[in-house]
């Protein structure tokens, strides 16, 4: 696939890597063109000014502060897919900020396929993920294509509805990153299923 980054930060930077080593063609984007080149010179890439990466990519990831987010989107051209990772965080109590970011980068530029994934961890996992590690995806078209890329990784895609369930991804972060700033263990949370339900998937009788 030929993918753009919105953005030349960690996450982008680390998400480029993976992906130019899986043999895909990866343009990233920035603000400042000295930024971009030097991120895309250490990921194996190209660079570009947003734009040109937003015009560049079958798949655009967009990968830039969450309050900047949908303004940024709107370079996005109609049909591509168009993956957020972002988190609206408020850090003073590890709370959202806004309570539905990818549902708002979809009302404002609706002719785009926007995918919820990558954004329950930091850059550093991404750098060198555990391999199968699960990958929520949350979207109504463009998933097939976010699921190839997260196998690209070495890791699992877990298909978690639609995009109006992608709010529930964002409060998960907050949930989590709040936990880990505390000093808890999220993984603690989430025991096998069978030891947990058994065979009854939870709410059911």
């Amino acid at each position: 696939m030929r993918i753009g980054t919105l953005g030349n930060g960690l996450m982008a930077e680390a998400l480029a890597s993976q992906w130019v080593k899986a043999g895909h063609d990866v343009m990233v984007g920035g603000r400042s063109a000295d930024k971009a080149a030097e991120v895309a010179k250490r990921a194996g890439a190209t660079a570009g000014t947003l734009q040109e990466a937003a015009a560049y990519g079958d798949v655009v990831l967009l990968a830039v502060p969450a309050d900047v987010a949908v303004s940024v989107a709107g370079a996005v051209p109609a049909g591509t897919t168009l993956i957020d990772c972002t988190n609206a965080l408020d850090h003073r109590d590890f709370t959202l900020a806004q309570p539905a970011t990818a549902e708002a980068i979809s009302r404002a530029v609706p002719e785009v396929r926007v995918v919820k994934a990558f954004n329950l961890a930091a850059d550093a996992v991404w750098r060198n993920p555990p391999a199968g590690l699960g990958v929520p995806i949350c979207g109504d078209s463009g998933v097939d294509q976010v699921a190839e890329l997260v196998r690209d990784l070495g890791c699992t895609p877990v298909l978690a509805g639609g995009l109006r369930r992608a709010k529930l991804l964002e409060a998960t972060a907050a949930l989590a990153i709040g936990i880990w700033v505390g000093g808890g263990d999220v993984r603690e949370m989430f025991p096998p299923l069978a030891a947990a339900f058994g065979d009854v998937p939870p709410g059911q009788p």
